[in-house]
């Protein structure tokens, strides 16, 4: 749930809040490919902490930490996957290279996690649904992703309702074995499932009630409009994106972050 209450927007009235969709898009994009483009360890913890400052100028730092605790348990798994798979893989010698490169991974998928939360914890659905029309995608696909953003926090709202509900009737879902706590989640899913198949019988009914799709030209109350600090943000983008293009091609890499040593 952590993980979802990361990613549900945050209404504010910070910079980060008022700047263009389009522009907080293109600064995300700049981060995931800064995360893509870099594999050294050194560089993927101060892409992860350069984005303190955002946080910090958003008033986003708690929703943000939420982000980072949800996708804790991911961490885990994928540091521990990959570095057991290169244990096994390369001579049952555990090294230093195997954790550092283990590390790699495990910041690389935070930073492409905690971006994307930037962005949806700041950017309200309706601003992004006028953003991806100005981008010419078809309204269709453009009301069902909005449709999905706006109902995921409603869906996990409920879950936890239902857990809780369940709880007090004497459901206890962390006791027994593995296969028996799964089952246990049966009463959960069940409800949440029905529940959902009813609301989207609502909205559709609400869809027709309103001629949804009975003209193709529509009109918008609000306009997007890019003004200075967004033209800013933009040319800092592109610089940040050229900086690390010249540094990945043209500068040597800092070497290992941690010194090598065979541990077994």
């Amino acid at each position: 749930m952590s993980l979802i209450e990361g990613l549900r927007f945050s209404w504010g009235t910070s910079p980060v809040h008022n700047l263009d969709p389009r522009v907080k898009f293109a600064m995300t994009s700049v981060l995931f490919v800064l995360a893509i483009m870099f594999f050294d360890l050194l560089y993927l913890i101060v892409i992860l902490l350069a984005q303190v400052p955002i946080v910090v100028v958003g008033r986003i730092g708690r929703e943000w930490m939420k982000t980072l605790k949800g996708g804790a348990f991911l961490s885990v798994i994928i540091f521990a996957t990959n570095l057991l798979s290169l244990f096994f893989f390369r001579g049952q010698h555990l090294t230093s290279d195997m954790i550092e490169f283990s590390l790699s991974l495990t910041i690389r998928f935070l930073v492409l996690m905690t971006s994307f939360s930037i962005f949806f914890l700041t950017t309200s659905p309706d601003k992004l649904s006028l953003a991806l029309e100005k981008a010419r995608i078809p309204y269709e696909f453009n009301f069902a992703f909005i449709t999905a953003i706006r109902f995921v926090p409603v869906l996990a709202d409920e879950a936890q309702s239902i857990i809780d509900a369940q709880r007090s009737r004497g459901l206890e879902l962390e006791r027994g074995s593995f296969l028996a706590r799964i089952r246990k989640y049966i009463p959960i899913l069940l409800p949440l499932i029905i529940n959902s198949i009813r609301r989207s019988l609502e909205l559709a009914e609400a869809m027709e009630s309103r001629a949804f799709g009975a003209t193709k030209k529509r009109t918008n109350l609000y306009e997007l409009k890019m003004g200075r600090i967004d033209y800013a943000v933009l040319l800092a983008s592109v610089v940040v994106v050229s900086v690390a293009v010249y540094a990945r091609f043209f500068l040597p890499s800092p070497g290992p972050l941690i010194p090598p040593i065979t541990f077994i």
